[in-house]
């Protein structure tokens, strides 16, 4: 049984930074390509950003592309999203996602492809 677990949330004010992470159980995250999703009040789950299992290669959407970059640490079993110039409007519940049948270089970008999803951790931006 994999199982995800997200951490690194909290309270900003606009213009801050936070980095989340996010580790496994039951499997190595090495063995997936890796994304961050996000869902906002009221709003549908969207995609944020994507890495290869190799972790060489990042994808982000429009909305945080040039504010936020994605890492792995495969010795720690870590995947980061790092969260920098934060907007009011990035606020809201943040999953990572895990996706086990992408091959080495793939990014994964829709959320049907990804097999399993951490319980999901707020982040909140003051204005």
């Amino acid at each position: 049984q994999v199982q995800l677990l997200e951490s690194g949330g909290g309270l900003v004010q606009a213009g801050g930074s936070l980095r989340l992470s996010c580790t496994s159980s039951g499997r190595s995250l090495a063995t997936f390509a890796m994304g961050w999703f996000r869902q906002a009040p009221g709003k549908e789950r969207e995609f944020v950003s994507a890495i290869d299992r190799r972790g060489s290669r990042t994808y982000f959407s429009n909305s945080v592309a040039g504010r936020f970059t994605m890492s792995r640490d495969i010795a720690k079993n870590m995947v980061y999203l790092q969260m920098n110039r934060l907007k009011p409007e990035d606020m809201g519940v943040y999953y990572c996602a895990a996706d086990y049948r992408a091959r080495d270089d793939w990014l994964t970008l829709t959320e049907t492809e990804y097999d399993y999803w951490g319980q999901g951790i707020q982040v909140t931006v003051s204005s």
